[in-house]
């Protein structure tokens, strides 16, 4: 039987050294090369000062960096049967999680854990330990879970996201058997909406892209938590700008005002808002429905695949934000909701009747 250590293993300043040296070596010229101004590949003139500066700062920061590295855990998840969220996320999911609690409370990217029915969570030395679900936050996008037995690890403090600045070189890391640790720069810091009716202020767009950026911790160079990896993006510098792939992290601001709310309900008040089940893009300055959820009130109003959102309630909505912010006004989750529609040549009216998605999530037995 392999013994499973009881606490982690350290990490080396010299391999804090040279993991520095190499991220911001390699992300550097990544970022360099784009913008059309790399000098070489070897390291000369500018670009050699600029990661010697980086260097410099993460090394006289290796301590808390160290630390931050360690308190990012992998989470394998396994969904309930009948899992709604199972046809676009499978059953069985895996990605990371950031440890912010002594009490063993970690913080991940909410869909990794969405109707979750069994998790766990790996450390950097493959221990692996189960965990219950706290919470999930449709509205902020953040998931919660806590170990069930000690992870012998310190957490990491939570940084003011709202302080970074484009040109400050921020840690990318990732927890489970794959853990990885690499340099980012913020490249724009916008709102983000998602199809599947969802939207933040602040969203951190950072570059070079990853990959395995579900809840990866997103860190400062001295190594607090100031994002929640999300998504992988085609373009993170934004419209207008020439593309750039890249991920889009949570903002950790969003989540220091509802941690208690989340700790003793599990979600916050935004979550209780209206849902229709529709994934809808925008498209030259029009709403586009492209999958109804099955099951949900777009599907049973007779909404369809290829309809034009013009109007929610009266309100013309010709992007994202505007549908949501029209689609959650008021205070009520469960209520008619009126959209204008236009599909082919013809225009209507369809009322669609929208409840609180919270409600409509399959839960582990006993909860």
């Amino acid at each position: 039987m392999r013994r499973v250590p009881s606490s982690p293993t350290p990490v080396s300043s010299s391999l804090v050294r040279a993991r520095a040296r190499r991220c911001a070596t390699a992300a550097l010229m990544a970022l360099a090369t784009l913008a059309g101004s790399v000098a070489s590949a070897d390291e000369s003139t500018t670009n050699a000062a600029e990661v010697r500066a980086v260097v410099a700062r993460l090394e006289a920061n290796k301590a808390a960096l160290a630390r931050a590295s360690a308190a990012v855990v992998g989470i394998e998840t396994v969904a309930v049967d009948d899992a709604r969220s199972i046809q676009t996320l499978g059953r069985e999911r895996q990605g990371s999680g950031v440890l912010i609690g002594d009490d063993g409370l970690v913080l991940t990217i909410g869909y990794l854990i969405l109707e979750a029915d069994h998790v766990d969570l790996v450390t950097a030395n493959g221990r692996r330990v189960p965990a219950r679900v706290v919470a999930y936050d449709l509205a902020s996008g953040f998931g919660l879970v806590q170990a069930l037995a000690p992870l012998g690890i310190a957490p990491a403090p939570l940084g003011t996201s709202a302080k970074v600045a484009g040109d400050d070189p921020l840690l990318v890391a990732s927890g489970g058997d794959d853990r990885d640790l690499s340099l980012a720069r913020m490249v724009s810091r916008r709102p983000f909406s998602g199809y599947w009716e969802y939207h933040i202020d602040d969203a951190l767009f950072t570059a070079p892209a990853r990959t395995d950026h579900s809840g990866a911790g997103l860190f400062t160079a001295e190594g607090e938590l100031v994002g929640v990896g999300s998504l992988l993006v085609g373009n993170a510098a934004g419209t207008g700008s020439p593309s750039l792939r890249g991920n889009m992290f949570v903002p950790i601001d969003l989540l220091k005002p509802i941690l208690p709310e989340l700790r003793a309900s599990g979600s916050s008040r935004g979550s209780t808002r209206a849902w229709l089940g529709v994934n809808c893009v925008e498209i030259g300055g029009a709403v586009h429905v492209v999958r109804l959820a099955p099951d949900s009130p777009s599907e049973a109003a007779g909404v369809q695949r290829g309809d034009v959102i013009v109007a929610v309630d009266g309100i013309r909505v010709t992007d994202l934000a505007t549908f949501y912010e029209a689609l959650w006004k008021g205070d009520r989750a469960d209520r008619d909701v009126i959209l204008d529609i236009r599909r082919g040549d013809d225009t209507m009216k369809t009322t669609v009747h929208a409840v609180d998605r919270m409600r409509t999530l399959s839960r582990p037995k006993g909860v």
